[in-house]
């Protein structure tokens, strides 16, 4: 866990580890900056169901390849099924999502959303599901769903009021700025980590590495 996860073999959607008590789930989209269709949403649902009823796994840590966590829906997709009409194939990624997020909520293990990018929309709303936030440096979150006449979904409007209160959150949900690690670590949102990136101890994956064997 003290170095960043590799991008699964060509053709994984998500990748998949166990070491020592600690699950791993890795959005595997990298060129799409993990942007979820309905391929993923379901790999990573699927992979949650799995994990949960796993007496083995202790912690769970949810993560991104490459330069970001997740930057939301896929708007590819969701821009065709609007032009041809066919918007009943975007179901599987609104109900994986759901259930997703439900999971995450409700299984046994204590989940940790190790957020090494850039949390868009619903990726956003994935990590606000977690038990527990861990923000690299580099880390941003947006409620970007305004910009693109989306209404917030995987649990969003229910996690950041929460979170943040009513009013925070009705100004993130209506302008959909993004606002980087050190002000979501301000309102105890997440724990941002900077520090030596050389040190395993300061670095975002060991402090995520940290976190993991406490919460064993």
């Amino acid at each position: 866990m003290s170095n960043p996860p590799q991008p699964a073999p060509a053709g994984a959607i998500v990748l998949e580890g166990k070491h020592e008590g600690i699950a791993t789930v890795v959005m595997n989209r990298p060129d799409r900056l993990n942007a979820l269709n309905n391929e993923l949403a379901m790999a990573v649902n699927e992979a949650l169901g799995r994990i949960a009823t796993d007496d083995t796994v202790r912690v769970v840590v949810i993560t991104g390849a490459g330069r970001a966590f997740c930057a939301g829906g896929d708007l590819g997709a969701l821009g065709k099924g609007r032009q041809t009409g066919a918007t009943h194939e975007l179901e599987p990624l609104l109900r994986a999502g759901m259930q997703m997020v439900l999971k995450m909520r409700t299984m046994p293990q204590p989940v940790i959303a190790a957020v090494n990018g850039a949390a868009a929309g619903a990726g956003m709303n994935i990590a606000l599901a977690a038990d527990i936030r861990i923000a690299a440096e580099e880390a941003t979150f947006g409620q970007n769903f305004s910009k693109v006449g989306l209404f917030p979904d995987y649990g969003g409007t229910y996690f950041l009021p929460q979170l943040v209160g009513p009013a925070k959150a009705a100004e993130l949900f209506y302008t959909g700025d993004m606002i980087d690690a050190e002000d979501v670590s301000a309102k105890n949102s997440a724990r941002a980590v900077a520090g030596d990136p050389s040190s395993k101890k300061d670095s975002f994956w060991g402090r995520t590495e940290t976190t993991c064997a406490r919460a064993r």
